[in-house]
C-alpha cells in the first residue's frame, strides 16, 4: 500500500509537471519570439498556467523527499530491506522534472515581470498621451481662440476671468503631470537599459508640451495685465478729459476780466494734468504693443495677424483718440466765444426739425385718410396716380429738410461737445414717420398700378373693337382681368402693416366699401361681355 500511494503520487506528479512544462514552455517561448499580438491575445488563457507551478514544485519536493527517505530505511536500525526498482528510477526522473521545472519556472517569472513593466509602461505612456493630446487639443483650442485685450477695464476683467477658468483645468492636467513625471523618475532610477530611451523620451515630450503650455498661460495672464493697466490709465485720462470737456461745455457768463483769467488758468491747469495722463497711456501703450508684437510665437500655426491687427489698431485708436480729445479741448478755449451764436443755430435747428416730423405726420394721416379713390376709370386713375407721386416729392422733400437739419443738429451739438435736449429723438422719430409713409405709400402706389391695369384691359373689352374679334374673343384675356380684378378686391380688405406691428387701413370702411362696389360693376359688365360672346343668341335688347 505504502508502494501504491507513492507510485500514484509520482504519476499525478509527473503528468502535472508535464503539462505544466509544456505550458510554461509554450508562454516562454512565445514571449521570447516577442509576438505582441499573440502576448496581448494570450494574457487569459495562455500566459497563466493551469496548475499552480509552486503547489507542484512543492509536490515534487515532497516526493523526492519520500523517494530517498525510503531509500535510506536500512540504514536507521530498524527493519532492513531493499527499495524496489522503480522507486530508485523514480528519483532521477523526480529530479529531473524538477530541475525542468525551476528553469521554466524562473523564465516564467522572468516574463511576467517584463509583461508587469511593460504593462506599466504603456499605462503610464496612455496616460502621457492622454495629457499631450488634451494640452495640445483642447487645452491649446482655448488659448487659440483668446487673443483679445478688450475695450475696457470691464472687457479686460472678464477676459482675465476666463483666462482663470482655462488656467483651473490645465491646472488639473499639470497635476497630472507632476504625478506622470515622478513616475517616469521612479522607473528611470530602477529600469532596465532597454527602456530608458523611450522613459526619457515620453519625459521629455511631456514636459515639452506642459512646459509650453504654462509658458503662454503665463504670457496670456501678463498681456491681460497690462491690457488692464492700460485700460484703467486710459480711463482716468478719458474722465480728466471729461472733466475738462464738461468745464468747457458749462454755459458760463464772466462778470469781468479776472474772472475770464480765472476760468482759463484752471483750463490750463486741467490741461497740463491731462498731458501727464496722456504721457502716462503712450508708455503704457506701446509696452502693451510690444507684448503683441511678440504674441506671434505662440501661434501654434494659427495665423494671428488679425487679431493682432484688431488688437494694435484698438491701442493705437485710444491713444489717438485721446489725443484729439485733447486737441479739441485746446481747440475748445479758442471757439470758446463763437458757443452762444452756435446754441442759438442748435435751437432754431431743432424746432424746425420737430416741425419737419409734424409735417410729415399730416402728410401720412392725410394720405390714409384722403388717398383713397381708385378712379372710375384708367384716365382717371392715371391722374390719380401722377398726383401720387407729386405727393410723394412733397413728403421727400419734408423729410430732406427734416434729416438735413437733424443732421445740422448733430453737426452742432459735436462742435459744442453737448447733447442736443430735443432732437435726440427726433430722428428716431422722423425715421420712424418716413419709414411708415414709405410703406403707404408704396402700398397707395401698388393699388393705383393694379387699378390702371384692370381698368384698361377692362376698357378694351367693353369697347367696340370690331377690327380685332380675335382679342376680345381671347379667353385668357377675361380670365386676367378678373384675377386682378379679384387681387385688387383682396389688396383693398388688406391693412398697410408697419415695422412695429401696428396696421392702418385706407380710409374707412364706407370708402373701402364703395370703392369695392365699383370694381365688382366694371367685373360685372366685363362678365355679361363674356357671355355675349359665348353666346350671342342669348342677348336680348333689354340686356
Amino acid at each position: 500500500m505504502d508502494w501504491l500511494n507513492k507510485r500514484l503520487v509520482f504519476e499525478k506528479f509527473t503528468k502535472e509537471s508535464t503539462s505544466l512544462l509544456d505550458e510554461l514552455a509554450l508562454i516562454n517561448n512565445g514571449s521570447d519570439k516577442g509576438n505582441q499580438q499573440e502576448n496581448e491575445r494570450s494574457v487569459d488563457l495562455k500566459f497563466l498556467p493551469s496548475v499552480d507551478p509552486e503547489t507542484v514544485l512543492q509536490t515534487g519536493h515532497e516526493l523526492l523527499s519520500e523517494l530517498q527517505q525510503r531509500r535510506f530505511n536500512g540504514s536507521d536500525g530498524g527493519v532492513s530491506w531493499s527499495p524496489m526498482d522503480d522507486e530508485l528510477l523514480a528519483q532521477p526522473q523526480v529530479m529531473k522534472l524538477l530541475d525542468s521545472l525551476r528553469e521554466q519556472y524562473t523564465r516564467y517569472q522572468e516574463v511576467c515581470r517584463q509583461r508587469s513593466k511593460r504593462t506599466q509602461l504603456e499605462e503610464i505612456q496612455q496616460k502621457v498621451m492622454q495629457v499631450v493630446n488634451w494640452l495640445e487639443g483642447p487645452g491649446s483650442e482655448q488659448l487659440r481662440a483668446q487673443w483679445g485685450i478688450g475695450d475696457s477695464i470691464r472687457a479686460s476683467q472678464a477676459l482675465q476671468q476666463k483666462h482663470e477658468e482655462i488656467e483651473s483645468q490645465h491646472s488639473e492636467w499639470f497635476a497630472v503631470y507632476v504625478e506622470l513625471n515622478q513616475q517616469i523618475a521612479a522607473l528611470l532610477n530602477a529600469g532596465d537599459e532597454e527602456d530608458l530611451v523611450e522613459l526619457k523620451s515620453l519625459q521629455q515630450q511631456l514636459s515639452d508640451v506642459c512646459y509650453r503650455q504654462a509658458s503662454q498661460l503665463e504670457f496670456r495672464q501678463n498681456l491681460l495685465q497690462a491690457a488692464l493697466e492700460f485700460h484703467g490709465v486710459a480711463q482716468d485720462l478719458s474722465q480728466q478729459l471729461d472733466g475738462l470737456l464738461g468745464m468747457l461745455c458749462v454755459d458760463v457768463a464772466p462778470a469781468d476780466g479776472a474772472s475770464i483769467q480765472q476760468t482759463l488758468k484752471l483750463l490750463e491747469e486741467k490741461l497740463k494734468s491731462v498731458d501727464v495722463g496722456l504721457q502716462g497711456l503712450r508708455e503704457k501703450g506701446q509696452g502693451l504693443l510690444d507684448q503683441i508684437s511678440n504674441q506671434a510665437s505662440w501661434a501654434y500655426g494659427k495665423d494671428v495677424t488679425i487679431e493682432n491687427k484688431e488688437n494694435v489698431d484698438h491701442i493705437q485708436g485710444v491713444m489717438e483718440d485721446m489725443q484729439l480729445r485733447k486737441q479739441r479741448c485746446e481747440d475748445m478755449v479758442d471757439v470758446r466765444r463763437l458757443k452762444m451764436l452756435q446754441m442759438v443755430q442748435l435751437f432754431k435747428c431743432e424746432e424746425d426739425a420737430a416741425q419737419a416730423v409734424e409735417w410729415l405726420s399730416e402728410l401720412l394721416d392725410a394720405l390714409l385718410k384722403t388717398h383713397i379713390r381708385l378712379g372710375d376709370d384708367a384716365q382717371e386713375t392715371k391722374v390719380l396716380l401722377e398726383k401720387h407721386r407729386k405727393f410723394v416729392d412733397v413728403a421727400q422733400s419734408t423729410y430732406d429738410y427734416g434729416r438735413q437739419l437733424l443732421q445740422a443738429t448733430v453737426v452742432l451739438c459735436q462742435s459744442l461737445r453737448c447733447t442736443s435736449r430735443s432732437s435726440g429723438d427726433t430722428l428716431p422719430r422722423l425715421n420712424r414717420v418716413w419709414k411708415q409713409f414709405t410703406i403707404a405709400s408704396e402700398e397707395r402706389v401698388h393699388r393705383l398700378e393694379m387699378a390702371i391695369a384692370f381698368h384698361s384691359n377692362a376698357e378694351k373689352i367693353l369697347q367696340d373693337c370690331p377690327e380685332e374679334p380675335e382679342a376680345i374673343n381671347d379667353e385668357e384675356q377675361f380670365d386676367e382681368i378678373e384675377a386682378v380684378g379679384k387681387s385688387l378686391l383682396d389688396r383693398l380688405t388688406v391693412p398697410v402693416v408697419y415695422p412695429d406691428g401696428t396696421e392702418q387701413y385706407f380710409g374707412s370702411p364706407s370708402d373701402m366699401a364703395s370703392t369695392a362696389e365699383h370694381i365688382r360693376d366694371r367685373m360685372k359688365l366685363v362678365n355679361l361681355k363674356r357671355q355675349q360672346l359665348r353666346h350671342p343668341e342669348m342677348v336680348t335688347t333689354e340686356s
